[in-house]
C-alpha cells in the first residue's frame, strides 16, 4: 500500500490519501530508465482515449479492447512498447547463462507479440499474468534451440562471452585482431582460461557431416563427411590375412592345392577333381578337412 500526502481542498492542511499499488506499476519501477515513453497525442491510434480513462492501467485496457476488436497494427505496436518492461524484467532472470541480454530481450519480445495477439481482454485476466508464461517459454525455447551442444562449465561460458565482446572492442580500438594475451588482460582472466574459453566457442553448435564445402557455383562441391577418417577394413584384416597365409603354407601339398584352386582361383569341385584325378566326393572331404585345420591354426595364433 502506498500513502501520499496531499493538501486538503479548503484549508491546505495535509491529509492521507490511500492508493493501491498495482503490479504493473511495481514492475515499471524496477527499471525506470527503460520505462516506455509517454504516449503523445499524435502517436495515439485513430480513436481518442475515452474521457473516463485516468490511469496507465485503464489506458492499456482501453488499447487492448480496441486492438481485440480492430486488430489495428498501430495499436499493437503501442501495446508492445508499453509492455517492454515486462520483457526486460523476465529476460534478466536468464542473464549470465551464456546468452547476451539483448538477444534474450529480442526473443522475449517475440513472445510478447504472441501474447498480445492471443489476449482476450473481455475474460478479466490481467495481461502480465497471461503473458508471462508465453514470454518465459519463448526464452527457454531459445536456450533449447541455441544451447551448447556439449556440457560446458558456466565459468567457461562466461569467459567465452566476455572474450567475444573483448575481441570486438579491441579489434575496433587497435585496428587489428587482438592477441590472446591482450584479450586475457582485457577480461581479467588467465591466459590458459581465456584460450580454453575461446576454443569452447566452437562447441556451441554441432556441424553436420552433410555440410557442403566450397562455393555455391562449384558443381563439384564435397561434403565434410568426405574428409572425416573412417575405419580401414583392409588394415584390420591385414593381420588375419597374414596368419591365414602362414597356415595355408603348413597344409600338406594336396590340401594346399585344393584350397588355392577353390578359393583363390575360383575353380569348381568338378574341375579340381579332374585336375587331381580323384573323385569330386574325395575333393569335398579333403576341402572340409583342410578348412578345419586352417580355422584351428588361425584361432590358436589369435589366443
Amino acid at each position: 500500500m502506498i500513502f501520499g500526502m496531499v493538501a486538503g481542498p479548503e484549508n491546505g492542511t495535509p491529509r492521507h490519501e490511500e492508493e493501491e499499488a498495482r503490479p504493473e506499476e511495481l514492475l515499471e519501477a524496477e527499471d525506470e530508465d527503460a520505462e516506455a515513453p509517454p504516449v503523445e497525442e499524435e502517436a495515439l491510434p485513430r480513436e481518442p482515449v475515452a474521457p473516463h480513462v485516468e490511469s496507465r492501467h485503464d489506458y492499456d485496457e482501453e488499447l487492448f479492447l480496441r486492438y481485440y476488436r480492430s486488430r489495428d497494427p498501430a495499436i499493437r505496436e503501442q501495446l508492445v512498447v508499453n509492455h517492454m518492461n515486462l520483457v526486460r524484467f523476465l529476460a534478466k532472470k536468464f542473464a549470465n547463462r551464456g546468452e547476451p541480454l539483448d538477444d534474450l530481450i529480442g526473443v522475449g519480445s517475440i513472445g510478447l507479440m504472441h501474447a498480445i495477439d492471443r489476449f482476450d481482454p473481455e475474460r478479466g485476466i490481467r495481461f502480465a499474468t497471461f503473458a508471462t508464461p508465453t514470454i518465459v517459454g519463448e526464452i527457454k525455447r531459445h536456450f533449447r534451440d541455441r544451447g551448447w551442444a556439449i556440457k560446458v562449465p558456466r565459468r567457461l561460458q562466461e569467459v567465452n562471452l566476455a572474450a567475444n565482446k573483448a575481441v570486438e572492442a579491441l579489434t575496433t580500438k587497435l585496428n587489428r585482431p587482438p592477441t590472446v594475451q591482450e584479450v586475457s588482460e582485457q577480461i581479467g582472466a588467465s591466459l590458459e582460461e581465456t584460450l580454453e574459453g575461446m576454443e569452447l566457442g566452437h562447441l556451441y553448435e554441432l556441424v553436420s557431416l552433410d555440410n557442403e564445402l566450397g562455393d555455391d557455383d562449384d558443381e563439384s562441391r564435397s561434403r565434410l563427411e568426405d574428409y572425416v577418417g573412417k575405419e580401414d577394413v583392409a588394415f584390420e584384416e591385414y593381420g588375419l590375412r597374414s596368419r591365414l597365409e602362414d597356415a595355408i603354407g603348413r597344409l600338406n601339398p594336396r590340401e594346399r592345392k585344393i584350397i588355392i584352386l577353390r578359393f583363390f582361383k575360383g575353380w569348381s569341385q568338378t574341375d579340381v577333381a579332374k585336375a587331381l584325378q580323384i573323385s569330386q566326393m574325395h575333393v569335398s572331404r579333403l576341402q572340409h578337412k583342410a578348412l578345419a585345420r586352417l580355422r584351428e591354426m588361425v584361432e590358436s595364433e589369435e589366443v
